[in-house]
């Protein structure tokens, strides 16, 4: 079993509040892109079941419904991971800048709590935190998820209607689609929902860190720290994380779908509000929670591993920080 970095800290005779805010910040940054990667291979199929369910809700009897006419007309690759590599690019950085900010909002709490340390800083604590970092990286979320959703939701679109060039579309890509968006619409284009996001994201976040740090405190064994829990515990913690997360904004999510699918160029976009009362009016409450089972599903198993690619990597470059200066 592997010692707690804790305890080789200590031995070392080096306290972890010794680390640089630039080392750390510059480790939580690295941890957020390794927890990024994975939770996109882990949870893209039931994504992209999300979006379709959201933006396109009569077209389907359900989740399995959805997932399996994706899977028959346009397979894996193009089907069920569509949007790929811009979903990568949304999490990579997404993930990323959240960790970043969320490490650095972690201590800004912690000294307007008096120099707290941030170790011993509580579930709510770390939620207002993570709803504080969640801020900064709406700005690096919006233009990726914007040309994901709209890969996901193109065959709908084109079967509709909706969409110039039809079926023929579906080969665009996601470069091609970034390039198209810029050509018509400038870089504002590449924004449109982002109020919609900062609306899911910020209060998302605050269940999200919240549900996960309390998971945490629970499942901590006396005279044990929440570091110490081990993988799968660190796994159903994330979970936990996730799952409080979209329960709690999935309604959100479901308008800055719309939003952004339907934000093509040469259309006004409907503003959140004007979307939301929509669905309200004409659809009922049901409809904001279309696509939520998946969502679920999905969001255990990629959020455990998000979490646990986090936790692992946050650890291992703690070892080597403290090996190498330890060694100077």
């Amino acid at each position: 079993m592997e010692p707690p970095i804790e305890l080789i800290e200590s031995e070392a005779g080096i306290l972890r509040a010794s680390r640089s805010t630039a080392i750390d910040a510059a480790i939580d940054f690295a941890g957020g892109t390794m927890g990024g990667i994975t939770s996109v291979y882990v949870g893209q199929p039931l994504d992209t079941v999300k979006v379709k369910m959201q933006t396109f809700p009569t077209l389907y009897r359900g989740g399995f419904h959805c997932f399996k006419e994706t899977f028959k007309q346009d397979g894996i690759a193009r089907g069920l991971y569509a949007g790929t590599v811009p979903s990568l690019a949304a999490n990579i950085s997404e993930n990323a800048v959240l960790f970043l900010f969320y490490g650095l909002c972690q201590k800004v709490v912690a000294r307007a709590l008096g120099g707290k340390e941030i170790q011993n800083l509580n579930p709510l604590e770390n939620a207002v935190s993570g709803g504080m970092a969640a801020f900064f990286s709406s700005f690096t979320l919006c233009p990726t998820e914007l040309v994901k959703c709209r890969l996901q939701a193109m065959r709908e679109m084109a079967t509709k209607g909706q969409l110039e060039g039809g079926l023929e579309r579906l080969k665009i890509g996601p470069v091609g689609l970034t390039r198209e968006i810029l050509h018509q619409e400038g870089v504002r284009g590449l924004f449109k929902g982002l109020t919609a996001t900062f609306m899911r994201e910020m209060p998302g976040y605050f269940f999200f860190f919240g549900g996960y740090e309390v998971s945490r405190h629970l499942l901590t064994p006396n005279g044990k720290t929440k570091d110490e829990i081990g993988p799968l515990k660190t796994i159903i913690c994330g979970g936990v994380g996730g799952v409080s997360l979209w329960v709690a904004i999935f309604p959100a999510d479901v308008v800055k779908s719309r939003v952004q699918v339907q934000s093509v160029a040469g259309v006004k976009p409907p503003t959140f509000r004007a979307m939301f009362m929509t669905i309200l009016r004409q659809e009922g409450v049901r409809k904001l929670y279309t696509g939520l089972g998946p969502t679920v599903v999905r969001t255990f198993p990629a959020t455990g591993a998000l979490f646990l690619a986090y936790e692992t990597t946050k650890k291992y470059l703690g070892y080597l920080h403290e090996y190498v200066t330890g060694a100077s």
